[in-house]
């Protein structure tokens, strides 16, 4: 059985415990870090929650979301751009050494002028990034998602924008639910590391059938994704960071949590 070292766990996993509550069961669990969905700070002191995670021993590896650029109207671009920026903020102020990115798209405009204004506004906000030491991480999203929810949806695209910014401050996250069925990902992946900017490895499993494609993600192991090769070709191409699960799943909310992070660790152990 594999340890817990590399173990993450996003709040959005566990959606119907506070941040309080997942950071007590995560460590107690021996999960050793978490990912910070921005909506589980409202109404908190950010710094104070970032020293109460600290103090339970869990290391925060990144806050989501930011992203969302692209639009038909400047206001709206400079709007996303705003946002983006608080959220480098509040990474900044909890702790986090990197913000999410889904960068958004907008089914009123070619994808192509959607992944420019893409490019553009992380290129607006990179002075900030780097002013407060926080990176901006691409990922690449399913096809499925490039109506409204992102433009960018293969490794190759994510790669492609991130040598032509050519930033530290610009990170890749690979996330197996958005990119396993891709014939080019082994490549993608070694080119990510000869790159040296894969800065996030996500896992979950496609479910087969799938009964929702955004809110029926599935444990490790109970579907069609190889998450141990995929595992193998990013630690082939040198990321050594954290492995964080990452699932949407209306059956898994709706479960008893604790119950939940027993299964997040049994599938981590034996099918991660």
């Amino acid at each position: 059985m594999k340890d817990l070292a590399q173990l993450c766990i996003h709040t959005i996993t566990t959606k119907p415990w506070s941040i309080e509550e997942s950071s007590e069961r995560f460590a107690e669990a021996g999960v050793q870090g978490i990912t910070v969905w921005r909506d589980a700070l409202e109404g908190r002191n950010i710094a104070q929650t970032g020293d109460r995670l600290r103090n339970h021993g869990l290391d925060i590896v990144s806050l989501c979301r930011g992203g969302f650029f692209p639009a038909t109207s400047a206001e709206k671009r400079q709007a996303a751009t705003d946002d983006n920026k608080r959220a480098i903020d509040e990474a900044a102020e909890l702790g986090a050494p990197m913000v999410v990115l889904v960068c958004g798209a907008e089914p009123g405009q070619l994808l192509t002028t959607s992944r420019q204004q893409i490019q553009e506004g992380i290129e607006a906000i990179l002075p900030h990034a780097e002013a407060n030491q926080v990176q901006v991480t691409i990922e690449p999203l399913h096809p499925m998602y490039a109506d409204t929810r992102s433009a960018v949806n293969t490794l190759g695209q994510a790669n492609d924008m991130a040598e032509a910014i050519d930033s530290p401050w610009v990170g890749i996250a690979a996330d197996v639910y958005h990119l396993w069925w891709d014939e080019a990902l082994q490549s993608e992946i070694m080119r990510c590391g000869r790159n040296g900017n894969l800065s996030a490895f996500h896992v979950c499993d496609w479910r087969v059938p799938t009964e929702d494609f955004l809110l029926d993600r599935g444990l490790m192991g109970e579907g069609c994704i190889d998450v141990p090769q995929i595992r193998k070709w990013v630690e082939e191409a040198g990321f050594k960071r954290m492995i964080e699960v990452e699932i949407f799943s209306n059956r898994y909310w709706s479960m008893d949590q604790s119950e939940f992070l027993t299964q997040i660790i049994d599938a981590y152990q034996q099918h991660v």
